[in-house]
Formats: C-alpha cells, structure tokens, sequence
C-alpha cells in the first residue's frame, strides 16, 4: 500500500506541476500577444534617454585586439565577464596573437582558464581557432558573420560581439540580458535569441545601433534584473510593458 500511495502522490504532483508549468506558458503567450507594441517615437524616446544618459557605453570584456576580444567572447559562454577577465589579463600578457597562442599550446591555456567553467573544452577550442585563423585568414579576425561562425566555438552571438565592438558593425548581439530585456519591456518579444535580435533590428533605429546592444546588456545586467527588476531607477519605466513592473 505505501508504494501505490507514493506512486499517487507522485504522478499528482507531476501532473500539477505540468498544469501549472502550461498555465505559466499560456499566460506569457497571451501577455506578449496582449502587449502594446511600441511606437517609433517611444523606441527613439528609450534609446535617446540611454545615449543621454551613458553615450559611449563598453563591453566588460577586456581585450586588447580584435584576436583577443574573440577568445574572450568564446570564453565567456556559460561564464561571467568579470571571471573571464580574471582569467584572461595573465593569458592575454603571453598571447594577443594567434601564433602566441599556438606557441603556448593547449596545456598552458587550459592553465590559464581554469577558473572559467568548461575551461577544458574551451581551451581546445582557443587552439582550434587559432589553428584556423592562421590556416584559412591569414592570422587575422575575419569581418564577415559566416567567416566567425565558422570558427570553433564561436556562434551567432559571438559573431555578432566581434562585428559590433571590433569592426563598428551594426549587429545585435542577444545575450540573456538583452532576451530578457526585449521579451519583459515588449521592445521586441520573441521566444528565442534570434527572433529577438531581428525583432530589436527592426525597431531600432540605425542611429542608436552601434552602442544599442551595449546599453541594452547593461539595462539588464544593473536594472532589469531577473529576479528583481529595479523598475523604481528604471529609465524607461514609463514605457515600459511589462504588467508587473513596480512603478
């Protein structure tokens, strides 16, 4: 009898769980099918307030070139920016170069990232890139979006950090920051990355794109945070569609 009781309310909490899990999913559907999109004049309204109030924003990944903002991108999947530069400030004195990082060998970077989650697979990846670059681009970054995809360990998302802060490409990186950001404040919803970055290409427009994706990632990383968004210091709290913002 105690089994068949446990197998019960086991399968009754399954079930509720999946009840609730799919009433949470309706409701978000029909929150972001409800919201009002926004206007062209509130976008530019949002993003003048963000270059008002911080005109040249930076990433937090510190590199010294376009080689080296491209290992630290690829290294900071699944990682924070300040644990990649904590990492990356030795390695990057020792290897700014592709040649370098060959010279130094897998081993030695493995060393250097340790701290860094998937350091090992990552630090394969550095030496296979690096291998590539040399092989197939002279040693240099390439400054198209196919040629960085190609790269191992490098994706949409990394392809499109390198083109915006090494080459002044107007791309759209969408990290969890700016996913959040897009889907909570209703700039441009989407269910995955991709629908966001085109979604916020096409809203934003050309002027605010160069530093749009810089101030969307710190709105989310300092403001808009996931589980306790600061609506009060929010600069667009007023525009805003989020139906559970505190202001």
């Amino acid at each position: 009898m105690p089994p068949r009781a446990t197998t019960k309310k086991s399968t009754a909490a399954k079930a509720s769980k999946g009840f609730k899990s799919k009433a949470a999913k309706s409701k978000a559907s029909k929150s972001k099918a409800s919201a009002k999109p926004w206007t062209p004049a509130e976008v530019y309204e949002a993003f003048s307030r963000f270059r008002k109030a911080n005109p040249e924003p930076k990433g937090e990944l510190e590199h010294l070139n376009p080689y080296t903002l491209l290992v630290a991108v690829v290294l900071s999947a699944q990682a924070t920016d300040a644990g990649v530069n904590k990492a990356t400030r030795a390695l990057f004195q020792v290897a700014d170069t592709p040649q370098k990082m060959l010279a130094l060998g897998e081993d030695k970077v493995r060393d250097y990232i340790k701290t860094i989650g998937l350091y090992r697979n990552k630090a394969r990846n550095v030496i296979a890139l690096s291998e590539k670059l040399i092989a197939e681009f002279g040693g240099e970054v390439p400054r198209t979006r196919a040629g960085l995809e190609s790269l191992p360990g490098a994706g949409r998302k990394t392809a499109n950090v390198v083109l915006n802060m090494a080459f002044g490409e107007h791309t759209m990186a969408v990290d969890t920051h700016v996913f959040r950001v897009g889907n909570r404040t209703g700039l441009a919803p989407g269910d995955t990355p991709l629908e966001v970055e085109l979604g916020l290409e096409r809203v934003i427009p050309p002027e605010f794109m160069l530093h749009a994706h810089h101030w969307l990632i710190l709105h989310g990383r300092y403001t808009c945070l996931a589980r306790k968004p600061r609506c009060e210091v929010c600069l667009i709290n007023d525009l805003c569609r989020w139906p559970e913002k505190t202001v």
